[in-house]
């Protein structure tokens, strides 16, 4: 998996692409935590170039549902492939973790 970031006005932006599995699914927790340590309130992550996410890489979003709640945080994804977006939903996640189709409308709510 390679991640580029990319630090915004209002937001940072996470660009994802390849496959989250056990051993990048680190290297995506330690961006988010760098991300938030830094200050920021919005994280977007694109997903249009993330072909695979596995347990270990929903278990990291599933960490971080607690504190988003609490801080006011947000972490949202968009341009999620069809069978990415299953993986979300089978689990219910979708319905927890902000999944939209466009960064004009992940931009949306972080406002």
């Amino acid at each position: 998996m390679e991640i580029k970031k990319y630090i915004e006005t209002k937001h940072t932006t996470l660009h994802l692409s390849g496959e989250v599995d056990a051993v990048s699914a680190i290297e995506l927790d330690s961006q988010l935590k760098t991300a938030f340590g830094e200050g920021a309130k919005n994280i977007l992550l694109d997903c249009k170039h993330l072909t695979y996410i596995s347990s270990a890489g929903l278990g990291v979003f599933i960490s971080y549902i607690k504190a988003l709640e609490s801080n006011k945080n947000k972490i949202i994804l968009y341009h999620l492939e069809e069978s990415v977006f299953s993986t979300f939903e089978i689990l219910g996640l979708h319905l927890i973790i902000a999944i939209v189709e466009t960064k004009e409308i992940a931009l949306e709510l972080c406002s």
